[in-house]
């Protein structure tokens, strides 16, 4: 039987594309961060051994967050800074054992997939643990990243960075998930690669391109679920992820559920949490602990978390709450709040461009298509938006900021500051 390999979970990168957000890796979706919940399924897998390479940012939580996942045996490394996946895999190195020829299963924390998928790969190894196993995404439409090249006995001979929608090789996109036999023969190959006069930063994918000349590297096929936490926005996606593994009510024991309020489909309600009289939850949708969603508020395809305010008449729909959000008397439609967001009456996150086309919103200075065609905003953490704020598709907000009454947000607000509209009050005495 072929030694299970040891997990190697980047989670070292900059989070930057995802401001106002804070670390991905940290983000829950239900009642666990993300890590912890990808480490689980690993764990459920048979995987007993990991290596987790964070950033000088979030090596604190993460060392703190593991010791939740017991018996198995974690180690974490830091990539001082964001210097691609191979650097990455060279600090995992040091954590490794030196017997020989170590397998190692090479993931991303950001990167959600169906178990099918892991069950897959360690299936493939497990009859042939010689061999090197990339998972490939079969996705007929363009993707901007990584493709195979794969001869018909599905080996695979090369992988093509971006090549544009008419020269790609095959409709397999390279998944970072990786399976690879020889930890040790890898890691020379990268160190290799770091040898060379190039600036840029692909020597993890220059380095196989050279291991497949002499080694076999085959493709695993994969058609299911991926969800990839790259920008802001993609956080609808996971939680949509996680919102379909809801199968049917789950109520606690201590929550109050009125019996004039409406669950309908699958639904989740945490400890504590109080659903008024005329209040209705529609699945799927997540309710977290101590959450109160008030008389005649409507949540629907949404994840709420635990001690939220989801004020009178409030509507949340297909949206993300995180921790601590308050809302009354206001429509938060595809929209992403982190903790402790202020949503006052009357406040709404426009969600749907005149013209009907997709919403863009800016990264780093650039504008990008959300590929969205209903979008809201995003807010950050410790915000406070006064009454009758109105967001405009794709804006995004930072973190504690105050907006004040009446304000129409058209553009990007950055981290801590404050943002009103002047106006002009005339009085004159009235005419009889």
């Amino acid at each position: 039987m072929a030694q299970l390999p040891i997990l190697i979970v980047l989670a070292g990168g900059a989070s930057s594309r995802m401001w106002p957000l804070r670390e991905k890796s940290l983000l829950r979706f239900g009642t666990e961060p993300l890590l912890v919940s990808q480490l689980r399924r690993y764990q459920a897998l048979g995987m007993q051994e990991a290596v987790i390479v964070a950033n000088p940012g979030n090596v604190e939580d993460i060392t703190a967050l593991v010791t939740q996942i017991r018996p198995m045996d974690i180690r974490v490394v830091v990539q001082t800074d964001p210097k691609g996946i191979g650097d990455a895999l060279l600090q995992a190195a040091a954590a490794l054992p030196t017997r020989p020829e170590t397998p190692i299963y090479v993931t991303q924390v950001h990167d959600v997939v169906d178990d099918q998928l892991h069950t897959d790969m360690l299936r493939s190894f497990a009859a042939d643990p010689s061999t090197s196993y990339i998972a490939g995404y079969e996705q007929e439409a363009y993707f901007p990243g990584g493709y195979l090249i794969v001869s018909p006995t599905g080996r695979i001979t090369g992988i093509m960075e971006n090549p544009g929608a008419e020269n790609r090789p095959s409709n397999l996109v390279n998944l970072v998930v990786h399976l690879h036999p020889d930890a040790s023969r890898l890691m020379n190959a990268i160190r290799d690669e770091y040898t060379k006069d190039l600036s840029t930063d692909d020597h993890y994918e220059r380095a196989m391109d050279q291991l497949m000349a002499a080694h076999t590297f085959k493709v695993v096929p994969y058609r299911g679920g991926w969800s990839a936490l790259k920008f802001p926005w993609h956080i609808l996606d996971v939680m949509n992820y996680y919102l379909s593994k809801i199968q049917g009510k789950i109520v606690a024991e201590s929550a109050f559920v009125s019996p004039s309020a409406t669950l309908i489909g699958d639904v989740f309600v945490g400890e504590r949490a109080k659903i008024f009289p005329g209040a209705a939850v529609v699945g799927p949708a997540y309710i977290g602990s101590d959450t109160i969603v008030g008389n005649n508020a409507l949540v629907r395809h949404s994840m709420v978390l635990n001690h939220c305010n989801v004020g009178y008449t409030t509507e949340v729909a297909r949206s993300y709450v995180a921790d601590h959000c308050d809302m009354h008397a206001c429509r938060v439609l595809d929209s992403v709040f982190a903790p402790g967001v202020n949503f006052s009456a009357g406040c709404t996150t426009a969600n749907l461009r005149i013209d009907r086309t997709t919403v863009n919103s800016v990264v780093k200075g650039q504008k990008l298509n959300s590929g969205r065609d209903k979008f809201g905003a995003i807010i950050g953490q410790g915000t406070f938006l006064a009454v009758d704020v109105l967001t405009m598709p794709g804006v995004k907000i930072g973190e504690n900021v105050e907006v004040g009454p009446g304000t129409h947000v058209h553009t990007d607000i950055p981290d801590r500051r404050r943002v009103w509209v002047k106006q002009e009050i005339v009085m004159v005495d009235k005419q009889d």
